[in-house]
C-alpha cells in the first residue's frame, strides 16, 4: 500500500469513526433530554389534575381538570389522565380520551413509589400504543382517603422528535464526513507533494537530465535530499577516481607493451614473432579487463543517457565503407527516441563487437534493429538493477553460415575463437556478455531467419 493511501485511509477512518461516535453520543443525549422534558410536561399535567380533583362530604371525588391540551378530550388520542379513590370499592374519574377505561398501571411490587410517593413507568395504552405514565399517591387529610392520580402520554411524540433530530444530524454529519474526507485527500496530496518532487528529481537523475536534487524542501525531508546529493557527489568522485586509475593503468601497461612489440618486430626469428604474438594477446586482455573495471565502477551509479538511433546510423555507415569490397549491405531499423541508460562508450563497444562480427561472417546482408520492450525482472539481478523496468532490445542478424547450439554456447566464452581464418582475439562476444551483465541486461545468441547468427541484446532503457 502506498504512503499516500495509508495516510488517506488513516485520516478518513479516524474522521468517520469520530463522526460516528459523536453522532451516537449526540443522539443518546438528545433522547435523554427529550425524555426529561416529556416527563416534566407529564408532571405539570399531573399537578393540575391533583389540584382540580375535589372530594365532597360523603367522600366522593369529583372534578373536571382543564389541562389546556385538546388531546385529553379526544377519543383514544394517546394522552390520558385518571383519578382513583382507593378503598373497598374504587371510585375512578378519567379523561374523555380514555372513554371510561382505565390505565393498565404496574403493581406497586413491580414499580414501587419513591420517597415523594411518585413513580414513572412505560405501559401499553388502550389502543396498543406505548405510553409513558406518571402516578402520584395523595392522602386527603380531612377524610383520610388515599387517592392515586395518573397521567400518561404517547411516547411516539418523543420518538418522532428524536427521529427528526436524527435525520437532520445525519444529513449534517454526512456533509461533514464528505468534507473531512475531501480535506484528507487535499491534505495528503499537499503534504506529500515534496516527496513526489523528490521522486521526479531522482527520475531525472536516473535518466541523466540532472546531476543532483535541486530546490529547497521542508525540514523533515531536507536531510534526505542533502544525503542523496552527498551520496551522488561521493559516487561521482569515486567514478572519476576509478576512471583516472584505469587510464593511468592503461598508459602504464600499454607503453611498455608497445616498446616490447617494437623491439620484437625489429628482431628477426621465431622468438621475435612469438613475443609480438603474445604481446598482442596481452594488449587485448588488458583492454578487456580495463573495460570491465570501468563499467563495474559506473554500473551502480549510471546517470548518463545515450541516444541509440544516431549511434546505430554511424556504425552502419562506417561498416558499409569498411566492407564495401565484399558487397555487404546493412539495414538499420531503430525505433525513434530509443535511449540507452548508460555510457556512450559502452554502447559503442557493444555495437562495435556485434556489428563487426556480423559483417565478418555475412555473405551479403546484415540487419540491425532496436525497440523498447517491457522486460520481466531478471532472476538474480542486483538491487536497483534494470530487472522489471523498461528495456531496449538490440538485435543484430546476418545471413552468414551461423553457429550450432553448442558453438553458440562456446562463442561467448572468453578467448574462444571458433574460426582462426578471421582476425580477432576471441574476446568480442564475451565483452558483450559481460557488459550486458554489468548493466543487469542479457545477451543471447540464436539462429537468424536470414540464415546466419542472431545476437539479441537487452539493456536498460531511459
Amino acid at each position: 500500500m502506498s504512503l499516500a493511501l495509508r495516510l488517506f485511509v488513516m485520516a478518513a477512518v479516524w474522521s468517520l469513526a469520530a463522526l460516528a461516535i459523536a453522532y451516537l453520543v449526540l443522539i443518546t443525549f438528545y433522547r435523554a433530554d427529550r425524555e426529561r422534558s416529556f416527563e416534566a410536561i407529564l408532571n405539570l399535567h399531573l399537578f393540575n389534575v391533583v389540584a382540580a380533583i375535589q372530594q365532597d362530604e360523603v367522600g366522593q371525588i369529583y372534578g373536571n381538570p382543564q389541562l389546556g391540551d385538546p388531546r385529553f378530550e379526544s377519543f383514544l388520542s394517546g394522552w390520558y389522565w385518571q383519578a382513583i379513590r382507593l378503598g373497598d370499592r374504587d371510585q375512578v374519574i378519567t379523561s374523555p380520551s380514555l372513554a371510561n377505561g382505565r390505565l393498565n398501571l404496574f403493581n406497586v411490587e413491580e414499580t414501587p413509589f419513591d420517597a415523594n410517593f411518585q413513580r414513572v413507568m412505560d405501559i401499553d395504552g388502550p389502543n396498543g400504543e406505548r405510553l409513558r405514565a406518571m402516578e402520584q399517591l395523595v392522602l386527603f387529610d380531612r377524610s383520610g382517603d388515599r387517592l392515586a392520580f395518573a397521567v400518561a402520554a404517547d411516547l411516539d411524540v418523543v420518538e418522532a422528535d428524536v427521529a427528526r433530530f436524527r435525520n437532520r444530524l445525519l444529513a449534517v454529519f454526512a456533509l461533514l464526513g464528505i468534507g473531512l474526507v475531501a480535506i484528507s485527500v487535499v491534505q495528503v496530496a499537499i503534504g506529500l507533494r515534496p516527496l513526489r518532487a523528490v521522486g521526479r528529481a531522482l527520475t531525472a537523475i536516473r535518466e541523466g537530465r540532472t546531476e543532483r536534487i535541486p530546490g529547497s524542501y521542508p525540514r523533515e525531508i531536507a536531510p534526505l535530499t542533502e544525503e542523496v546529493n552527498a551520496l551522488i557527489e561521493a559516487n561521482a568522485k569515486t567514478v572519476e577516481r576509478a576512471r583516472t586509475h584505469v587510464g593511468n593503468l592503461a598508459h602504464a601497461l600499454k607503453t611498455p607493451l608497445s616498446v616490447i612489440t617494437n623491439e620484437a618486430r625489429a628482431a628477426k626469428g621465431p622468438l621475435g614473432e612469438k613475443v609480438v604474438e603474445q604481446a598482442g594477446l596481452m594488449r587485448h586482455q588488458i583492454d578487456y579487463y580495463l573495460d570491465r573495471a570501468r563499467v563495474a565502477a559506473t554500473g551502480g551509479v549510471v546517470t548518463t543517457v545515450t541516444e541509440v538511433e544516431p549511434l546505430a546510423a554511424t556504425f552502419g555507415r562506417a561498416m558499409a565503407k569498411i566492407y564495401a569490397d565484399r558487397g555487404v549491405s546493412m539495414d538499420v531499423d531503430i525505433e525513434p527516441g530509443l535511449r540507452f541508460q548508460g555510457e556512450k562508450q559502452d554502447l559503442e563497444e557493444l555495437f562495435g563487437n556485434l556489428v563487426d562480427n556480423a559483417f565478418k561472417w555475412a555473405r551479403s546482408q546484415v540487419r540491425l534493429s532496436g525497440r523498447r520492450i517491457a522486460d520481466a525482472p531478471k532472476e538474480g539481478a542486483r538491487d536497483g538493477g534494470a530487472g522489471g523496468r523498461a528495456m531496449i532490445e538490440i538485435v543484430v542478424e546476418d545471413d552468414g553460415p551461423g553457429l550450432t547450439a553448442d558453438q553458440r554456447s562456446e562463442a561467448t566464452r572468453r578467448g574462444r575463437r571458433l574460426d582462426e581464418s578471421q582476425p580477432g582475439s576471441g574476446l568480442g562476444l564475451s565483452i558483450v556478455r559481460d557488459l550486458a551483465d554489468l548493466y543487469n541486461g542479457s545477451f543471447e545468441l540464436s539462429a537468424s531467419p536470414l540464415g546466419g547468427l542472431r545476437a539479441q541484446l537487452r539493456l536498460p532503457s531511459a
